[in-house]
């Protein structure tokens, strides 16, 4: 699921928040609380309450419950004349429940920040804005206010970057009798896109934000949210159609692509000198340099010294507007969105499938949960037997080819999921219910099981039921070691899943960087791609924020856990289970990390690179169309710059991507999202 925090820069990916209007405010005011309400796909989750203190400094409290993971901070903070911060403490916990304390001071042009994850300091002459790596979202509502006062509308950022704003459109509210104007602006220069935030027009203040997966509105105003959503979704959507009329190319005589190195993902080999001739939006032939017909005028390709693969496959995303460049520029031209907002992603699919943005192909599956305090971010909460059946209809009349049952379904309405997926022709797969194992839910007709941990947790029963909270992921790390993927118990285990065909989506990378991660010490994750992302980033992947704290003693048990969950993945694929490669975590590079651990685990390049297109594709029964490159099928290629075959890192040096015949510099779409291309 979206914002699991899985990956080091998903706390920069959080929803902002509301800003305090300073002046709401007299100088010699005493403390004073607002609120404002954090919302997760349209439930309350949490909130944010800020004082203003006797003194002109605030202090802010925030947190928010994401299936008992969540924030719980407090900042304590100053400003200077400028609006920038002059003082900044903050304490809590981070969204995994570590603790986080941050401290930041300014005196004239002498500037220092300290945390567990960084330190620093600075010579700063002129205005210059503090970015926390944690913090209340109040942090973005200062940063609005300082940059509309700046000169040119832009600020230096601490420790490294510069930010930017827009002023976009107005829009006119009204609530209670009472009437607002809020002004649309973009603030540029924090990550990979844009980030778009609404203002009181009247004093500059924030008034409200949403990210697709999360709202905060000023309280009371709730009911503004509609509007200020379909306002916002139209200038995305005209970004986008502008980025596609720049990145797209479409060859009206053709496209061949000659002197390759062709993967055969059917049997794993390579051919070289192969030329594949693109007519519309298929293949209409592949052979031997020289042996075909180029149409006149196509654009031809020079592929000499490099290799052309089926286009990839990620089977295990959470679609938001963001995510269609990273993917394409990273070779990947199909993606399975395993939960999202219905009514968000058939909007956000009919424009990649249009042309309208840039995105890959979307096979959808309904995501499912039952009512309670852990209850994912959904609105499809079931807890009886009709009410499953009314959501597996629903989704099954929509086009959806699987469902995704998740952690707070009661275990006894597993079957009846099954029963009525199967009814309906869907796969069922998903997290093992609190209460079951993964024995239970393979027994019960699970076709396949979401994230290793599960697996791992099959063996754990006696150490932890309850599955909704961290629990899953901290009980892995304390004890994975102590499960031998050559033990009889273990090798069963795998002879059932092999009997009943079932499938497993490892997303070990996001492990990775959850059990490796450490304050100042990221795992190696990003290692090939961390200079290659704009500084904030660079910045937040840089502090090893991400990961687990390990309770005293117990740093080599998580890290021997963690290698442990790869050798059962090994174990997995020589007892022929289906692996899918799948990530839930950063689009596009996550993949590439996904594929690299899967041959450190001992699968070998060839197969991975199968693993990621033919097999994905037939898994999906996408296989007559997609995941190899035949005449006759649809034009979903990448071409990579080096041999994945033999060096499967080389499958981050994608030069081009094809999808349904329209090309696509990868480059170039790296340039798009502030990602400096592959050299």
């Amino acid at each position: 699921m979206k914002k699991t925090a899985l990956v080091p820069f998903a706390a920069l990916a959080l929803s902002f928040s509301l800003s305090l209007p300073q002046s709401a405010f007299a100088e010699d005011a005493a403390p004073q609380e607002t609120r404002w309400t954090f919302q997760i796909q349209g439930n309350e989750a949490g909130g944010q309450t800020i004082r203003r203190l006797p003194d002109g400094s605030f202090e802010t409290h925030y947190f928010f419950n994401d299936r008992g993971r969540g924030p719980d901070q407090t900042a304590r903070y100053a400003l200077s004349a400028d609006g920038c911060f002059s003082r900044y403490n903050l304490s809590g916990v981070d969204y995994l429940k570590g603790p986080v304390s941050i401290h930041f001071e300014r005196e004239g042009k002498k500037a220092s920040w300290q945390s567990a994850n960084e330190s620093g300091k600075a010579t700063v002459d002129g205005p210059a804005f503090y970015l926390p790596l944690e913090g209340p979202p109040e942090i973005f509502g200062i940063l609005v206010r300082a940059l509309l006062a700046a000169p040119g509308g832009k600020l230096r950022l601490l420790p490294v970057g510069e930010a930017s704003i827009e002023k976009l459109g107005t829009l006119d509210l009204e609530h209670d009798g009472t009437t607002l104007t809020v002004r649309q602006v973009v603030i540029t220069g924090l990550g990979f896109n844009p980030d778009r935030l609404w203002i009181d027009e009247k004093d500059g203040s924030l008034f409200a934000t949403d990210d697709g997966w999360s709202t905060m509105v000023r309280a009371g105003w709730n009911a503004s949210l509609p509007k200020i959503s379909a306002a916002q979704q139209e200038s995305i959507e005209a970004r986008e159609r502008e980025m596609a009329s720049k990145l797209a190319r479409h060859p009206e005589k053709g496209l061949a692509i000659v002197g390759a190195r062709l993967f055969d993902s059917e049997t794993g080999k390579v051919t070289p000198k192969t030329t594949v001739v693109v007519v519309g939006n298929r293949i209409a032939a592949v052979g031997p340099d020289g042996k075909v017909e180029i149409p006149a005028g196509a654009e031809v390709i020079e592929a000499k010294g490099k290799t052309l693969l089926p286009g990839l496959w990620d089977l295990h995303t959470h679609l938001d507007a963001n995510a269609g460049i990273p993917n394409l520029a990273s070779g990947i031209t199909s993606v399975r969105d395993l939960a999202n907002d219905i009514d968000m992603l058939a909007a956000l699919d009919k424009r990649w499938q249009s042309g309208a943005a840039l995105g890959p192909r979307v096979v959808k599956a309904g995501f499912m949960d039952g009512p309670g305090p852990y209850a994912g971010p959904t609105k499809i909460l079931v807890s009886t037997e009709e009410e499953v059946n009314a959501a597996v209809d629903r989704y099954a009349d929509l086009g959806y080819v699987q469902i995704k049952v998740y952690s707070s379904i009661k275990p006894e309405l597993v079957p009846a999921i099954v029963a009525r997926a199967k009814l309906r022709g869907l796969r069922v797969s998903g997290h093992i219910p609190a209460f079951m194992t993964a024995e239970q839910a393979v027994n019960a007709g699970f076709n396949e099981i979401q994230h290793i941990n599960f697996i791992a947790l099959n063996f754990l029963f006696d150490k932890v039921q309850d599955t909704r909270t961290p629990a899953r992921f901290t009980a892995v790390a304390q004890h994975a070691i102590e499960i031998d993927p050559k033990s009889e118990p273990f090798q069963k285990f795998v002879r059932l899943l092999k009997e009943k065909n079932v499938a497993v989506d490892p997303t070990v990378g996001a492990f990775e960087d959850m059990f490796l991660s450490r304050p100042g010490k990221p795992s190696a994750a990003w290692d090939r791609a961390i200079d290659r992302l704009p500084a904030n980033i660079r910045r937040e992947i840089a502090s090893g924020g991400g990961g687990l704290e390990p309770p005293a003693g117990m740093d080599g048990v998580y890290r021997e856990s963690y290698q442990r969950l790869l050798q059962m993945i090994k174990a997995l694929w020589d007892g022929g289970i289906a692996i899918e490669a799948g990530t839930d975590a950063a689009p596009g590079f996550a993949l590439d990390r996904e594929l690299e651990l899967y041959v450190e685990a001992g699968i070998p390049a060839p197969a991975v690179l199968q693993i990621a297109t033919r097999n994905a594709a037939q898994i999906l029964g996408q296989g007559e169309e997609l995941g190899s490159i035949k005449a006759g099928k649809l034009a979903d290629l990448v071409l990579i710059d080096g041999d994945p075959t033999t060096k499967i890192s080389d499958i981050r040096r994608a030069v081009l991507t094809v999808k349904g015949g329209t090309v696509y510099d990868t480059a170039s779409l790296w340039r798009a999202v502030g990602v400096a291309p592959v050299k």
